[in-house]
């Protein structure tokens, strides 16, 4: 298949990862009483892994995240010349998904950017206020065993076609375990799309 349309696909499928993961960070988890708070948006983000993987997942593999994709490099399961290409669609869809949900977060005259916007942070830029340290070493632990699940799950010797779900609940349960600390990442095309439009966190 073309890597323009690979590419495509990734650009659609980060873009719906963003938009649907981050969205519900700021759009609902902390709607007056009826907020769907950090269980919600850590669904959010393992759903969306989970349904986009069966809808492009048999056009680009549905990577949707430079470090999959930079890991599935060094595991010899992609090749390293089109590595440029998916991380660009990746963070450009990223950016657009912010893009798109930060006009729609503007209608409320109650939005404010540098509350927060999903971004991830530490010190004081972290939901339960955890330190670079904390979040340096969450960050990559949960992103390493990420990588194994994804590994494991879509091996030829995998049972065929549950690897979506594993990698979609998986994606679910660190968001459990990092929100608190980072509102979690394991994805720089995630983490870049807030972080332009919040700046600095200048207050």
């Amino acid at each position: 298949m073309p890597i323009g349309k690979r590419a495509a696909a990734e650009f659609f499928g980060t873009f719906w990862l963003v938009f649907g993961g981050c969205g519900s960070a700021v759009l609902a988890a902390g709607f007056p009483s009826l907020g769907i708070g950090f269980a919600g948006v850590a669904l959010a983000f393992g759903l969306m892994v989970l349904t986009m993987a069966f809808a492009i997942g048999h056009i680009s593999g549905c990577h949707l995240n430079p470090a999959v994709s930079v890991g599935l490099v060094a595991g010899k399961r992609f090749p390293a010349s089109e590595l440029p290409h998916y991380i660009i669609a990746q963070v450009a869809g990223a950016i657009v998904a912010d893009a798109v949900l930060y006009f729609i977060a503007s209608g409320s005259a109650t939005f404010d950017v540098h509350a927060g916007f999903a971004s991830n942070g530490y010190g004081a830029h972290s939901p339960g206020g955890y330190s670079l340290a904390a979040g340096f070493v969450s960050e990559m632990v949960l992103t390493a065993f990420f990588l194994i699940v994804i590994h494991g799950a879509t091996d030829s010797r995998a049972p065929k076609g549950f690897a979506p779900i594993a990698i979609g609940l998986y994606l679910t349960l660190i968001h459990l375990v990092g929100i608190p600390v980072t509102n979690l990442s394991v994805n720089p095309a995630r983490s870049t799309g807030p972080a332009i439009f919040v700046g600095g966190w200048a207050l």
